[in-house]
């Protein structure tokens, strides 16, 4: 068949070049992590069928991620081209949200002005999203995946698969359960992740971004690059599936840091500063807790590029911004009861992760007695916790000495 190579982007024609005329190549390395792989073959699974893609959660990224998938299924043999995507249900002007989806062909409410596909219907009912779906893809509100799990059991195949989106993480007796792990014991499947640099509406008009999949089996995180991949969205792999998972899940408490130091008006210097010990005390943590942690993970766009993005970008950088403003007009009003308050008033009914994870990682520090190990971290949950005023967030070394 002959390619028109007219109107081609220069990426899209490099790639279909190598797909079709270099298979056997084995997929290229950078520092450890597998690049997106267009040379290995596009076959179905082995079994014969094809992979059916379910998002569970329909929010802002939920519905990004969904765009993205159909996009993809609909131009690779190995997907069924339908992506059902779970919607937690709300009227919108007396109108059903899965409705609208369904009828305008995108999320009003979330994603407003996107279009995701005529190939993404949304599916108000948890089991009917899932049946038969063998890559389950979560997207929601880390305080919420245990409950959507235990409705799921048995009502996946066994031979499914998952990828966690999600940051953020739960805290046991045992110590940390990060999302991937909780997907894993309720539901009995494999979970890996997706991290990146990416905030939401960015990624929607499709500006380009990069993400790291972390997926312990090399040769299966080639399906969901596959999945993924775009010529505006790049990804990559690495089988350090904690790595990755860890720093998209505590650099949303560095954000917190970050929007204190912009509702204090500070400067560059500072954010920058604030920044640099974050990633440092990310290090620490991980390595802490799993050992085994390559700083190459910290180099990927799961690493620093997410810390930067989310800490000049993002929602919990934009709300603890915020929040410095209200607890200068009223101390004793800081705390949960004022991040609950700004998440209603600013995320237009989006979560905000970082406070909750503030006190997740707070529980862990201190069970493990850790918090001298940790003093910015503790510093942040401080004041997050309106135990300590904003202005100490520059002051984090006198914790290590209390």
């Amino acid at each position: 068949m002959d390619v028109n190579l007219q109107n081609v982007p220069v990426l899209a024609l490099q790639a279909e070049i190598c797909r079709r005329y270099a298979p056997t190549f084995p997929p290229p390395m950078l520092g450890g992590v597998t690049l997106p792989n267009a040379l290995s073959p596009q076959e179905p699974p082995s079994s014969g069928t094809k992979y059916r893609v379910a998002i569970i959660g329909s929010g802002n990224w939920g519905s990004v991620v969904a765009k993205i998938a159909a996009y993809n299924t609909v131009r690779n043999s190995i997907f069924e081209d339908e992506v059902r995507m779970w919607v937690f249900e709300e009227l919108i002007e007396g109108q059903k949200l899965s409705e609208v989806i369904n009828t305008k062909g995108e999320n009003v409410k979330y994603l407003p002005g996107v279009q995701l596909g005529a190939n993404v219907k949304a599916v108000p009912d948890l089991l009917e999203a899932v049946n038969l779906a063998t890559l389950l893809v979560f997207v929601t509100p880390h305080q919420f995946v245990k409950g959507l799990c235990k409705q799921m059991i048995g009502n996946i195949p066994k031979h499914a698969r998952a990828i966690s989106l999600i940051k953020g993480m739960d805290i046991t007796v045992s110590g940390p359960c990060m999302v991937s792990e909780t997907i894993e014991e309720v539901l009995g499947v494999e979970c890996s992740v997706l991290m990146g640099a990416n905030v939401a509406n960015d990624v929607a008009k499709e500006e380009f971004c990069e993400a790291t999949v972390g997926c312990a089996d090399a040769n299966f995180a080639q399906t969901f690059v596959k999945l993924f991949d775009t010529s505006y969205f790049q990804v990559a792999s690495t089988p350090n599936v904690k790595g990755v998972e860890l720093c998209g899940t505590v650099k949303n408490v560095v954000a917190l840091g970050a929007g204190f130091v912009d509702g204090l008006k500070l400067g560059s210097n500072t954010k920058a500063a604030i920044m640099r010990v974050g990633l440092e005390e990310m290090r620490k943590l991980s390595r802490k807790l799993f050992g085994d942690i390559s700083d190459d993970v910290y180099f990927q766009s799961c690493g620093v590029a997410d810390l930067i993005t989310t800490c000049y970008g993002g929602r919990n950088r934009k709300v603890s911004e915020a929040y410095v403003g209200k607890y200068k007009e009223s101390p004793s009003e800081g705390g949960a009861s004022l991040w609950e308050k700004l998440e209603k008033e600013l995320l237009g009914g989006q979560k905000l992760q970082g406070f909750l994870t503030s006190v997740d990682l707070q529980e862990l520090l201190v069970a493990r007695h850790w918090e001298h190990d940790f003093p910015f971290f503790t510093t942040i949950n401080l004041i997050a916790t309106g135990k300590l005023d904003p202005i100490n967030i520059t002051s984090y070394r006198g914790c290590s000495r209390s």
